[in-house]
């Protein structure tokens, strides 16, 4: 991508209904540039009326992402939970493609008491089976582990980079919320060094399109416990957004603050005071 863009994980709350339509409208009006599809339980958006999100959001001048739903486990000893796991990947790929969305998250897998090096690689395989699929159906989307914020739970950034490079079609969601609550980056010097982890690892095209969650965060020793507004959290925000302008990030933004477009405009705007330094 040429530019960073800010907006929202689902339906901006200011919305005029909380439909898809209206969430990318809303976007457009706020003068944000991204939304993220959350496809919470099930993919239940069909092959039609994708095409004519992908349609709404083209006039908009919008960017799509889309997330899987949520019971998504790639580790799961039960091989029918496995199968479902996989096909809400592809199904929110299948859909994600047709509306425009290139980049498609999921939550990985949890550890389920398994060793972290087992569990990788039966995600990595799991991973394999569906990106063969993506593949053969020739859709053009990036699917995306995203970095998770318990730590019961499969994705820290080595293993979403580790799957990045060893997986054709496989980059990270960088989630900071998450990523600070399981091992607490949260200043400039922090953030700087993650976007240089990926860029040593993934090379320069990764965060010249990057895609990013962030919201505030309350976390304890198991992890993340809740998504909080930024200005209710320690997240250091305003050094985050140093770091994106220093490093020249380019992609997409997703806020997950409980308020939504609020934080998402926050951001924006902060970003646009700064001057570009490379």
């Amino acid at each position: 991508m040429d530019k960073l863009l800010f907006g929202t994980g689902g339906v901006p709350h200011s919305a005029r209904t909380g439909s898809t339509i209206d969430g990318i409208r809303r976007i457009a009006e706020l003068g944000l540039g991204c939304m993220e599809l959350e496809f919470v339980q099930r993919v239940s958006m069909n092959e039609a009326g994708a095409k004519i999100v992908a349609e709404v959001a083209k006039q908009a001048g919008v960017k799509l992402s889309a997330h899987a739903p949520y019971y998504i486990n790639l580790n799961s000893p039960e091989p029918d939970k496995i199968k479902a796991s996989q096909e809400r990947i592809f199904q929110t790929a299948r859909i994600g493609a047709i509306c425009g969305a290139e980049s498609i998250v999921f939550h990985p897998a949890f550890y389920l008491g398994n060793p972290p090096s087992e569990a990788y690689d039966r995600v990595k395989s799991n991973l394999a089976e569906v990106l063969a699929r993506v593949k053969e159906l020739k859709l053009k989307v990036v699917i995306r582990p995203e970095i998770m914020g318990k730590t019961s739970q499969f994705g820290t950034l080595d293993e979403a980079l580790r799957l990045s490079t060893e997986l054709e079609g496989v980059a990270p969601c960088v989630d900071f919320a998450h990523w600070r609550a399981r091992s607490e980056v949260n200043s400039y010097k922090e953030f700087v060094s993650v976007f240089e982890q990926i860029e040593k690892k993934l090379g320069r095209a990764a965060v010249d399109n990057i895609h990013i969650h962030v919201s505030g965060i309350e976390f304890g020793k198991s992890g993340e416990r809740k998504h909080l507004d930024f200005k209710e959290s320690d997240f250091q925000y305003s050094s985050f957004v140093k770091a994106l302008k220093d490093c020249d990030i380019k992609g997409c933004i997703v806020c997950e603050s409980p308020n939504l477009e609020k934080d998402a405009l926050l951001l924006q705007g902060k970003y646009r005071t700064l001057p570009q330094t490379k």
